[in-house]
């Protein structure tokens, strides 16, 4: 098979030399991976930390690596190596931005935030804030605000804009939920993208289980056994 797997987070940037990012590593997504090309497969995997992975000793025949740094980066990758590529299965474990960095703002000399009330008020005339956009935002402002907005499930493109139709992967993670509630959220994600497997586990656990399954049940695994549980049922023997 030839297999697509995304891994690690992106950054999204603020300024040119400042972003907001997440904690994911992409080891996850690198041992999955790498249990991929022990048996066989034709690897490509993008991430993020490229360094997680010893590519020294790999054959180049049948393992790719594509480092990418933000959410942009990803897409354009995604977009070529599914769009264009199309690999037999596609294992997007990657930690996505949800949303991005639209504009860095101060307040005018009399707005303020009332933050007992949760809202702007100005001594003088209506609040205003200053756009404080640059390549590097300067640091002698006493308050910034950031506005984030939405940014696209990169998973969701996967069917729709991309028309992949072979074996798509989906990974979810929630913090503080019971093991009955992720399942819950886990299928109704995995429906969501069309997914055709959801691997699911919870902040608290991810170090020692995850759920894998679909529309036809789950199953926890132990951490250690997932990368293999997965290519199982990916690629039967």
């Amino acid at each position: 098979m030839r297999i697509f797997v995304t891994a690690g987070n992106t950054q999204t940037p603020i300024d040119r030399v400042r972003c907001i990012t997440n904690i994911f590593t992409g080891r996850t997504g690198a041992v999955i991976a790498l249990e991929a090309y022990r048996r066989g497969h034709h690897v490509t995997l993008a991430t993020s930390h490229p360094e997680v992975v010893d590519q020294s000793q790999l054959d180049p025949a049948l393992w790719r690596c594509l480092p990418y740094r933000t959410f942009d980066d990803l897409a354009k990758l995604m977009s070529q190596e599914i769009g264009q590529q199309r690999p037999d299965a596609v294992i997007h474990c990657a930690a996505v931005s949800d949303y991005e960095a639209t504009g860095v703002f101060a307040p005018a000399p009399t707005t303020h935030f009332d933050a007992d009330n949760l809202g702007w008020y100005d001594t003088n005339e209506s609040p205003a804030l200053i756009d404080r956009s640059a390549g590097k935002i300067k640091s002698d402002e006493p308050e910034l605000w950031l506005r984030l907005v939405r940014a696209p499930k990169l998973v969701d493109k996967i069917r729709a804009e991309w028309g992949f139709r072979k074996l798509l992967v989906k990974f979810k993670l929630e913090v503080g939920a019971t093991e009955e509630e992720l399942l819950a959220i886990a299928e109704k994600s995995r429906q969501q993208s069309a997914a055709d497997w959801m691997v699911a586990n919870t902040l608290e656990g991810a170090a020692e289980w995850a759920l894998l399954g679909n529309e036809r049940g789950y199953q926890k695994v132990p951490r250690a056994e997932l990368a293999g549980a997965l290519l199982d049922v990916l690629s039967p023997s």
